[in-house]
């Protein structure tokens, strides 16, 4: 028999971290980590909306690493998991790092602001940027109501919205498409 999806145990708006602990699907760890779910769906569609094998195999590997960065945020850091939860590396940000270098290397400098748009795979990478951004503040948040977060998790989503500000330039390089220069109204 498959199991069922429903469990009915969120129905009063509680919802349980790794570990146990039951918690207001408000918290603030909740938040942060759906966000970051939230983000890793957002993923999914700038892969499937570049033609790119390469940038799309690391996305994918970029995904993983979000089950990741949820798996830490959903585990309360004062209960011993029974479960084995990944570990985030340096080496990930590393590779981000790695990858940014490589696609301003063909890319133009930049030397204005740059309005979102331009082609439907851009807008996708930028959405994702922002969605990075929100989890990044949300985790800042926890810790700034000392919450325990992991830091390499603070870096890796740093460095991911920076990764995803110069895909959405590579990625509209790639397919051709003029950046949107914002042009303030003075």
């Amino acid at each position: 028999m498959a199991l069922k999806i429903y469990t009915k145990t969120g129905d009063k708006g509680k919802t349980s971290l790794i570990g146990g602990t039951k918690v207001a699907k408000s918290h603030l760890r909740i938040d942060a980590y759906g966000t970051v779910d939230e983000l890793n769906s957002w993923l999914g569609l700038v892969a499937d909306s570049l033609q790119d094998n390469e940038t799309t195999a690391l996305i994918r590997e970029i995904q993983d690493r979000l089950f990741t960065v949820g798996s830490s945020l959903a585990t309360d850091p004062d209960k011993e998991s029974k479960m084995k939860i990944p570990d985030l590396h340096a080496a990930d940000i590393t590779l981000l790092e790695q990858k940014i270098d490589a696609m301003n290397e063909v890319l133009p400098e930049m030397k204005f602001f740059l309005l979102p748009g331009g082609h439907i795979a851009v807008s996708h990478c930028h959405v994702a940027r922002c969605v990075c951004r929100r989890a990044e503040r949300l985790c800042v948040g926890m810790q700034e109501a000392d919450m325990f977060v992991e830091p390499l998790v603070l870096q890796y989503l740093n460095r991911l919205s920076d990764y995803l500000f110069v895909l959405a330039r590579y990625a509209g390089h790639l397919l051709q498409v003029a950046e949107i220069p914002w042009r303030p109204r003075t």
